[in-house]
Parts: structure tokens; sequence; C-alpha cells
């Protein structure tokens, strides 16, 4: 099994998008998570999707440290208790789960270790929803030229996110999907905003009765700005910004078939 994300996975060679900040790189079976252990959060990972060999594997496995990391580079247990914060999967359980069901039951057990966690609003509506749907419909709109894709994600590392048990809230998160289309590389960006759901004025994380998931899919040059990560062919990849298609900006997401492939 191929341990850590492969960059020749697609017709194209794709590389990791590499972070400006000083990064841990750990490889786990099809998918990489780059560690900022200041923040000890991710600041990119990448995984390789099969989409014709997923297998359907029962739910395995406990979150648990990287015993390859000192334990206070890590964003562990301490954070999630007594709190509406849920460990949110950077790379889904159910991406690198393809191939032989042995391997397969491995590679989604490795989506546990807390590296490949971020904070996140536990409060469940239709804009995460949304957000946990979208590599489905674009592996799904993918199949029709090729049925592989590469995924990267992470939070936005900001300098102003809020403080909370030592380490800073992410209020942002960014998402590329990336494939082979009829002409070469294909790739698309977006941003979850929780902003609205995080307050930690008080020392305690509370959600705002009101507060919103906000899902945008947007430019990906604008998600190298806003991260420090540069995502080499990517931007030039984006079909958000083809010359086909008029220049949108950021665009609000209420359903998948907002998205433009």
């Amino acid at each position: 099994m191929t341990d850590g994300y492969d960059a020749g996975f697609l017709a194209t060679p794709l590389p990791m998008p590499r972070p400006a900040l000083a990064v841990r790189e750990l490889t786990y079976p099809r998918f990489s998570v780059l560690l900022e252990p200041q923040r000890r959060l991710a600041a990119a990972t990448g995984v390789n999707i099969d989409g014709a060999r997923l297998v359907d594997v029962p739910r395995t496995g406990d979150w648990r440290l990287d015993p390859r990391l000192p334990s206070e580079e890590q964003t562990g247990p301490d954070v999630y208790v007594r709190n509406d914060l849920d460990r949110g999967h950077l790379v889904r359980r159910r991406d690198p789960g393809w191939g032989a069901p042995a391997e397969a039951r491995d590679a989604t057990e490795a989506t546990f270790f807390y590296p490949n966690a971020a904070p996140q609003a536990a409060c469940f509506n239709q804009s995460k929803e949304l957000w946990l749907g979208l590599e489905d419909h674009v592996l799904e709109y993918a199949e029709t030229t090729d049925q592989r894709m590469s995924v990267f994600t992470a939070p936005v590392l900001a300098d102003d996110d809020p403080p909370y048990r030592g380490i800073r809230i992410p209020l942002r998160f960014w998402k590329v999907a990336a494939w082979q289309g009829q002409t070469g590389l294909a790739a698309t960006g977006f941003i979850l905003d929780q902003s609205d759901l995080v307050d930690t004025s008080e020392g305690l994380l509370a959600t705002p009765p009101l507060g919103a998931f906000r899902t945008f899919q947007v430019p990906i040059a604008d998600i190298a700005d806003m991260s420090g990560v540069d995502f080499g062919a990517l931007p030039e990849a984006d079909v958000l910004t083809a010359q086909t298609v008029r220049p949108e900006g950021w665009r609000t997401l209420v359903t998948a078939e907002d998205v433009i492939l």
C-alpha cells in the first residue's frame, strides 16, 4: 500500500501543496498531513481517492495521538472535552478506503490520528452537510473522465484566530479537489466559514443560537493568498476561473447543484 500522498496518482503529476510555514510531514496509508507544530494543527493534508475502487468498510478506529510526535505538538483530547467542539476529520474517513478490504480498513482507521483533526463547531446544519458532501459531488463529475481524484484540505491558520485551551480555533477551512479532465488537470476550491459559530470571549466555547456554517466555492488563488499555501499548478487549472466561465468571485453554496465544474 502506498505510504502517504502519491504525487503521481493522476495522469498529470501533482505535488502536495506547500505551506510557507515550517511543517512536519506525516505519512499515512494513501494520505499525508503537513503539521504546523506551533499551531498544533495541519497546514495542509492530501489524499488520493480511487472512486472506482472505494470499499464500504465498517466505521472502526478511535482518536489517538500520533506516537511519532510529542503530545505538545498535537491538538489532543483535552481541547475537545466539555464543549461544543467536534474533532473534524480533514482527510475524510472514507476517502483512503479503497482497494482490498484489509487495506481499506487500515487506511480509514489511520484517519483517526489527531494530526488529521481540527476543531469544528458541533452544530450540524445544511451548510456543514454540504461541505462534507462536496467531494462526493466532484467525484461523481470526475468519473465521466477519470475515476481518480486528489483532495487537499486544512484549516486556514490565521493570526487572529481566537485562543482556546492553549491553541487557536480556526475560523475557516479550505478544500481543493483535483482530477484529470478531458483537456488536462482540472481543480476547484471551497471555503467553510464557521466564524459565526465560535465565541471564546469568556474562555468557554459557545455556539451563538443563530450562527451558521457558510460554504463557498472560491478561486484557488484566493485560498493561496488567505492560507499562505503554494498550490503549484492548481490555480491555473481552476474551473471556476477558466476563460469559459464568467468570473464569479466567491459563490455562496446552498446545494451541491450550485457548484460550477
